[in-house]
């Protein structure tokens, strides 16, 4: 399966509210290790036993919004979101951790009943608490 791009913040929010676990790369194009992890992201995205798993990336430089209320603080960052709520995440343009974290999500039971969580904006709350 392909990764998709989100394009804007609602569009980000619409996704990590997925009654399915969501797996985003958080992206620069200034970021020379996003550029080295990205083709092993892509393959990720294609195995099939990821399948659990939906891949996105979004460009931090263009959704700067969305990286703030993700709590971003390394550039790659992968994060695991299913009903609004962010599972787990991975910093940096490390292969090992990045493959635990999606092995991890994609094969783990998940609870599709959780409600989705409001998505505020960073003045209102930190992200980490309302993610």
């Amino acid at each position: 399966m392909p990764v998709t791009p989100i394009e804007n913040f609602a569009e980000f929010t619409k996704v990590i509210n997925s009654d399915k676990p969501v797996i985003i790369d958080f992206w620069a194009p200034w970021c020379g290790p996003c550029k080295i992890i990205t083709p092993i992201f892509e393959k990720f995205s294609n195995q099939p036993e990821n399948a659990g798993l939906t891949f996105y990336k979004i460009d931090t430089e263009e959704n700067e919004r969305a990286m703030i209320e993700a709590g971003v603080r390394v550039m790659p960052s992968f994060m695991v979101f299913q009903n609004g709520n962010k599972l787990g995440e991975s910093a940096g343009a490390l292969p090992a951790p990045l493959a635990t974290l999606i092995k991890t999500h994609a094969a783990a039971p998940t609870d599709a009943t959780a409600a989705p969580a409001e998505v505020t904006p960073a003045a209102a709350a930190p992200a980490a608490e309302k993610l």
